[in-house]
Parts: structure tokens; sequence; C-alpha cells
């Protein structure tokens, strides 16, 4: 049983250290030479890549970071693709007691992996595109449906913290709606509630009237003042 747990612990921590990954940094450094921490909204993900370097490392960017949290749940998949009999599981371990905690656990450790980034001096982005990445690999419909409502409210508003926002929201009452497991429903809750609570800064400038539309630069008080 020891084993197991530590395999358990293990799978959790390789699922911090790839969402950890810090795509956005790494892709502005090497094609503008500068930190992406200090430009825009400072964070690392694919939002402020898209206004720092354009369209097409803005979706390099966004792919990777989903991709990151894809992984991050296989890790548990292939875990516990393995059978009792096969000297890896122990016998009293319910599979299907396990499994879903361990996945909510890879995935809360993924998502504060790229926000506070081991890598970046724990700094990093807003989560969001590695949420949808665990999303999709925990429940397709839930992850397409969370991608659905992002794109109802990108398509209205053109604010992408705005659409963020309304797929974090959405993600715990989709999987509600689609009878998903107890600890589903407490991930995207929790995850949910941690992808907001790192867009605050968005929010505040949201009812200021001075969140910028895609295609905009984020006007810091800086900017404004020089």
């Amino acid at each position: 049983m020891a084993i197991w747990l530590s395999l358990c612990g293990a799978a959790v921590v390789l699922a911090y250290l790839l969402g950890s990954f810090p795509t956005g940094y790494i892709a502005v450094k090497q094609l503008k030479g500068i930190d992406i921490r200090e430009v825009g909204s400072g964070s690392t993900g694919a939002t402020n890549v898209l206004r720092t370097l354009g369209k097409g490392p803005g979706a390099f960017v966004l792919a990777v970071d989903c991709l990151k949290g894809v992984l991050a749940i296989a890790l548990v998949y292939v875990l516990f693709s393995f059978t009792p009999t096969e000297n890896l599981i122990p016998s009293t371990v319910d599979i299907s007691i396990w499994q879903p905690w361990i996945i909510i656990l890879a995935g809360l450790s993924a998502i504060l992996g790229h926000s506070k980034s081991i890598f970046l001096g724990f700094s990093g982005g807003k989560s969001v595109a590695t949420s949808l990445g665990i999303l999709l690999a925990m429940n397709w419909q839930v992850g397409l449906a969370t991608a659905g409502v992002f794109a109802v409210f990108i398509a209205i508003s053109r604010i992408v913290s705005l659409s963020s926002i309304s797929g974090a929201i959405a993600v715990p009452i989709l999987m509600a709606i689609l009878h998903q497991p107890l600890p589903y429903i407490l991930f995207g809750i929790a995850g949910g509630f941690y992808v907001i609570f790192r867009h605050r800064a968005n929010i505040e400038r949201i009812f200021a009237g001075i969140e910028p539309k895609i295609g905009q630069k984020l006007v810091t008080e800086e900017s404004a003042d020089g």
C-alpha cells in the first residue's frame, strides 16, 4: 500500500511540474528577448503572449498549455491502467473510488503549477488553457461545453478575461448536469474559484470599463500617466 500511495503522490507532483512548464515565458524570451512578466498584464499565459507577439505565438502557447493539462490527467489514467493482479495496485484499492480523487488532485496541482511555476519563482499565468486541457481529459463533453461558453462570451464581449470567468462559472454546473462524480463537481468549484481569483485585477478593470478587448493593448497606470 505504501508503494501505491507513493506512486499516487508522484503522479500529483509530476502534474504540478507539467503545469509549471513556462510555455509563454520561453516563447516570448526566445522570440523577443524579453520577460513577459514585465509586459502587459504580467501573465505568462496565451492572452498576454497574443498581445505581445501576435496570433501565431499566442495560439502555440494556448495549445501547449492546454496539452499540459491533458498530460497531467493522462498520467493518472496510466497509473490506474494496471490491475490489482499485476501487483501494482493493491487488491484492497477500489479503483472506481480512488481514481476520481487522484485525478482531481493531479488537476488542481497542474493548475497551481501553471499559475505558481517553480521555474519562474512561483509566478505564472491564470491557468485557463491548462484548466481546459484538464477538463477535456476528465470528460470531453464538459471540456467542449466549457469551450462553447467561452466562445459565446468572446463573440459577444471580445474580452478574454470575462469569457474565461464565464467558463469557470459554468464548469461545476456542467459537471452536475452531465452527472459527473462528486470529486469532479468539487474540482469544478475549487478550480473555477481559483481561476476567478486569479482574474481579480481583470474584474476590477471590467467594472472600471478599461479591460482591453481582443486586439487592444492593456493600458497601465504608467502608460496612462506618461
